[in-house]
């Protein structure tokens, strides 16, 4: 259930930096590339914190918590990813 809620967070996460990057960045696709750019990064160590909270807190170990940690940050990043490369080819017309 908690890895469900983090995988939510992270498209909630990445609707936000979307969000800011259309009203704050104005017209055009660049603004939208930069947030997906900048949402990758920041969606790494919001996993890689969760992480940590399940070795120190909940008392998993690493190895534990390694492959939730790769669902929880690649799921949101490749989805970002594929909306970077998307964004990219409608900038260039293609």
């Amino acid at each position: 259930m908690h890895t469900l809620m983090v995988l939510t967070a992270g498209f909630v996460v990445l609707f936000f930096c979307l969000l800011v990057a259309r009203a704050l960045g104005g017209p055009g696709l660049a603004p939208m590339v930069k947030a997906v750019q900048a949402f990758i990064p920041l969606w790494f160590i919001v996993a890689a914190v969760n992480m940590w909270v399940g070795v120190e807190q909940a008392g998993y170990t690493v190895m534990e918590e390694l492959p939730i940690f790769v669902l929880n940050f690649a799921v949101p990043a490749v989805a970002a990813a594929l909306l970077w490369w998307r964004l990219t080819h409608l900038k260039k017309g293609t």
